[in-house]
């Protein structure tokens, strides 16, 4: 009879999903099984999302679309969140978690399966060149075509492809693909971090909440790191790697046309976050933390008294067994009273905007990488995941290990958030004078006539030394002069002949070459950048140091959030921040970022039937300005909105203070009335043994 009332009791305080697994298996065993597997998860989702984010120039140039769209796509992660975020986050608490969570992740892994869905859909990637590979050829056709201006229409322009072969071209539509996929991932990632993090917040001890949280954040920030490096790994592989012969690939990794094994990641990533669902299904909707470690030192009274305290009631209301009418009347005045809450209003304008410049920066680092410091993909992927990232994850870690060594409170963990802001920003500052002159490209960056002098005024690519030549202005084609100018392609560095093939082929009498009794060039852009290589590992050295400080209050920032209101709108206040961050600056951010960066762009590439492609070359020293100049300019208004959110803060705390003292005071005196008029029942009872129980029972309460 007493195991039965007691299970009773448990099921009654919705404590049990009626499973024999929950009642068998240790609670404490069951948090670590919980934390590992949320750990897993946030691997998982951090992998694929930093994968999306190395890909961005490999799906800019094979569906040949400009930096906005990207950004368009990218955000296409928010959108699936904002579709269902709140209705998760407050649904999600009062149902069985750990199982929402699994289908989220089942969810995840589909739609990073959609994404690569393209790839085995449209035809072979074909790009722009006029190299050809030849087999023992002892003939090559010459670039620059005299007399020929049948092959030309009359602005200049190469003649547009039949209106039957653009019907079967398809890379147009077929990032609508990947962008629905996309929506998909974002879908599946709403319920694992609301409902995970409350999971540990609810059933963890209040000292070793901030340690775990941590734990998870530092694990999804480990992610990243094998993210890049295997966006770093498919970058050097050709995208129809396995479909064509790869001696007549006529480009390499470095040039701006490369496009690598984009599809490959995302098969690996969608198989690893099917992975991740798996022991979700196999944890308990609740654990009941009292019991191990009460009952150990605890009578049964005392057992009692905290499994009817007052406490545990409020910080597990939300797992109270309510119909689905009723929890949805209480939904909208439950989010009315959040958005009434002045710190919570603050904090999230505050995060609201940092979100946007650290979103813009990260989504558009890597390419910020490539087109300044003139590195390849690959390196630029590969510096990221490991140099750039596991310094953001020390620092993460180390902010949740100081919190709980420093002991801090809710406004020492924002001063101490603050604070590394703070200082992460004046360190950024030193990036504007990271600078890399522009590549030296006749007829883009500087004139023909003038070899020294880069300027960035509109230049004509068609001059008196290619005039002979009939050749298309749109295309780029680049070839590197004896002189050591990039030219946009042979034709227009006047070359009249050619030898060798594929990688190794060779122009000559190129009458634009201005080089003494030289007149030759070879395939692929100019690689001279002696002032970018002395300036590269220096960057990267900030960039590290930064990375380190600015998430240092990374993890008392995010306990911030969950401290600073009430155990029953924990979980509603997580979600309602997500949902807020991704709707704007989630899905925004990367957008105008990349509309931004397009108004930089030098030389847009050409689309096979006609339009602008992707763009080939940027001018640097615009594209650092507009890039870091955006990323320092919000975190500036943020700081601004910090101090009314300081003044707001102490109010509160001060507030909930005298309120505590006021309750203790109160409580003390109705529990000092309830014990007089036992010791009065006491004394009127003719039974002794039962008047000792009762004083007994008084003294363990006491």
């Amino acid at each position: 009879m007493e195991d039965g009332s007691e299970e009773d009791r448990t099921q009654e305080n919705g404590r049990s999903d009626g499973t024999s697994t929950e009642s068998r298996t240790p609670p404490c065993t069951s948090l670590r099984m919980f934390l590992v597997a949320l750990s897993f998860a946030y691997f998982s989702k951090a992998l694929s999302g930093s994968y999306m984010k190395s890909t961005i120039t490999q799906l800019e140039r094979r569906f040949d679309i400009p930096s906005y769209l990207i950004g368009v796509i990218d955000g296409s992660f928010e959108i699936g969140n904002l579709l269902v975020i709140a209705f998760v986050s407050y649904f999600g608490a009062k149902l069985h978690r750990p199982k929402i969570i699994a289908v989220g992740c089942v969810l995840m892994s589909i739609g990073t399966f959609l994404i690569a869905l393209p790839h085995f859909i449209i035809g072979r990637y074909e790009f722009e060149t006029s190299v050809r590979w030849v087999e023992n050829a002892t003939f090559n056709p010459s670039p620059c075509q005299l007399g020929s201006p049948a092959d030309l229409t009359q602005d200049g322009k190469l003649p547009q492809v039949s209106s039957s072969d653009c019907e079967g071209e398809s890379n147009l539509s077929m990032w609508i693909y990947v962008l629905l996929g996309n929506v998909l991932r974002g879908i599946g990632e709403t319920p694992v971090q609301p409902l995970g993090i409350s999971y540990i917040d609810d059933f963890a001890t209040e000292e070793n909440a901030a340690l775990y949280v941590g734990c998870v954040q530092t694990i999804s920030v480990v992610g990243p790191v094998f993210g890049y490096l295997l966006g770093s790994l498919c970058a050097k592989i050709y995208v129809d790697i396995g479909f064509v012969e790869m001696e007549t690939i006529t480009i390499t990794p470095t040039d701006a046309r490369w496009v690598g094994a984009w599809w490959l990641g995302y098969l690996i990533a969608g198989v690893i976050t099917l992975l991740s669902a798996i022991p979700f299904w196999f944890l308990p909707r609740s654990i009941p933390i009292s019991g191990q470690q009460v009952s150990k030192n605890c009578t049964q009274e005392q057992t009692s008294f905290i499994n009817d305290s007052p406490h545990l009631k409020d910080k597990y209301a939300a797992e109270e067994h309510n119909s689905f009418i009723e929890m949805a009347k209480d939904f909208f005045p439950t989010l009315r009273t959040l958005l009434a809450h002045p710190v919570y209003l603050i904090y999230l304008c505050v995060t609201v905007i940092q979100l946007n410049s650290l979103i813009g920066m990260v989504t558009y680092k890597p390419k910020y990488i490539e087109q300044h410091f003139r590195q390849s993909a690959s390196k630029a992927n590969f510096l990221m995941g490991v140099i750039n990232i596991p310094a953001v994850a020390l620092g993460m870690f180390s902010g949740g290990l100081l919190m709980k060594r420093l002991k801090l409170n809710i406004l020492g963990a924002a001063k101490f958030a603050f604070g590394t802001s703070l200082i992460g920003y004046i360190l950024s500052l030193f990036f504007f004078a990271m600078s890399c002159e522009n590549a030296k490209v006749a007829g883009v960056t500087l004139a023909y006539n003038s070899s020294d002098k880069i300027s960035y005024d509109t230049h004509q690519v068609l001059t008196s030394c290619n005039s002979g030549c009939f050749c298309s202005p749109s295309e780029w084609d680049p070839v590197c002069g004896d002189d050591g100018i990039t030219y946009v392609s042979p034709c227009l560095a006047g070359c009249t002949a050619s030898a060798g093939s594929g990688k190794n082929t060779v122009f000559s009498n190129c009458s634009c070459v201005s080089v003494a009794g030289n007149f030759t060039a070879s395939t692929g852009q100019c690689t001279e950048k002696d002032d970018c290589d002395r300036m590269f590992p220096y960057f990267l050295a900030l960039s590290v140091i930064t990375s380190f400080i600015i998430s240092l209050g990374g993890t008392p920032g995010y306990m911030l959030l969950i401290r600073c209101i009430k155990p029953q709108l924990k979980s509603l206040a997580l979600g309602f921040h997500a949902l807020a961050t991704r709707t704007l600056a989630g899905i925004p951010a990367p957008i105008y970022f990349g509309a931004i960066i397009d108004t930089t762009c030098l030389k847009w590439g050409q689309k096979r039937c006609g339009g602008l492609g992707a763009c080939r070359i940027y001018n640097t020293t615009a594209y650092r300005i507009a890039y870091l100049g955006l990323t320092l300019s919000l975190r500036t208004i943020s700081f601004i909105i910090c101090i009314p959110g300081f003044i707001l803060l102490s109010r509160q705390l001060k507030e909930e203070e005298r309120s505590a003292m006021h309750g203790v005071l109160t409580n003390g005196g109705t529990e000092l009335e309830a014990l007089r008029t036992e010791e009065f029942m006491i004394s009127n009872s003719n039974q002794p043994t039962h008047a000792t129980d009762i004083g007994t029972d008084r003294n363990t309460r006491l």
